[in-house]
């Protein structure tokens, strides 16, 4: 017989649970700018490597391909990521912040940066640490 199921033993629960908690602690600063959690750490995949492919994105970010672009979809709205043909094939399209985007990325790391101590001073510095690098091992 099946004990019923306790939350406090469920993996996927916690991290679901914790991942809520702290993206409404980020989205609370990033909001100032007008950006999601999510719309944050797809912009700043693209500061750091412009004309990236789309499979290529969704694999950085460890998404599916039609649920980050449902995502970008609007980025590319509000003038922030622009996609444009790579030269080697028609068919394939890069993404890069524009100009809008990237002063947008700017105001946005300052509220990140605002989340980041707020957690950081909650959870403590050694322990955000630690729990980055753990949680990178799942991902990578």
């Amino acid at each position: 017989m099946n004990r019923p199921l306790s939350y406090d033993e469920c993996n996927c629960f916690a991290l679901r649970q914790a991942a809520r908690h702290i993206t409404q602690l980020y989205e609370r600063h990033l909001g100032a700018v007008g950006l999601t959690a999510a719309q944050f750490t797809i912009l700043a995949k693209l500061a750091r490597t412009p004309n990236v492919p789309i499979l290529d994105l969704a694999d950085a970010m460890v998404m599916e391909r039609t649920t980050l672009v449902r995502a970008m979809k609007p980025l590319q709205r509000d003038g922030l990521v622009i996609a444009e043909s790579a030269e080697h094939d028609n068919r394939t399209y890069l993404f890069s912040l524009t100009e809008k985007g990237e002063k947008t990325f700017d105001k946005a790391v300052i509220a990140w940066r605002a989340a980041q101590d707020e957690f950081e001073k909650k959870f403590g510095h050694g322990r955000a640490k630690a729990l980055r690098a753990e949680l990178f091992t799942i991902t990578g």
